[in-house]
């Protein structure tokens, strides 16, 4: 049996209509990978949890009024979720299969002013996911320069 026991970290939670659909749907077009998968008594997704890199997903159905689908809230997202590949990875490709898979694609890959090139997709049932990959390198002063702003790492805004 494997141990599910994870370190510090972040991981989102992502609300559902019809749960197995999004779970196979999320392997197909973005590449997630399935780690655990618990069913209920009518082999319903309770509970699962999807990997992709070092980052993890989990994905259930609608189970309270403060955990919807965004199908069920007339489109509306309170979160999105980013997703970073890894540098050298193919955003374009990565793009392109997820619109082949019925992702509506709501922002073509676009280089960004802090080096990234990111797109954005929303997914069958309405949640916004936007994906990016490091093209460029930026110093903060780069960073400054192409924002009109400055940047501050690890700082309190006090």
């Amino acid at each position: 049996m494997s141990d599910f026991s994870r370190g510090k970290g972040v991981s989102s939670a992502v609300t559902y209509v019809d749960p197995n659909a999004a779970f196979r749907w999320l392997e197909e077009a973005f590449g997630f990978e399935p780690v655990m998968v618990i069913l209920d008594e009518n082999e319903r997704i309770a509970h699962s949890e999807m990997a992709f890199g070092n980052g993890l997903i989990m994905v259930g159905g609608e189970w309270s009024e403060n955990h919807r689908s965004p199908k069920s809230l007339s489109g509306v997202n309170t979160q999105s979720v980013h997703i970073q590949l890894a540098p050298g990875e193919d955003i374009d490709a990565h793009c392109a299969r997820a619109q082949k898979s019925g992702a509506e694609i709501l922002q073509m890959p676009d280089d960004q002013f802090y080096g990234d090139r990111t797109y954005r997709a929303r997914d069958p049932e309405g949640h916004i996911w936007t994906f990016g990959v490091t093209v460029k390198k930026m110093s903060p002063t780069e960073w400054d320069k192409a924002a009109g702003g400055s940047l501050h790492t690890r700082t309190r805004l006090d």
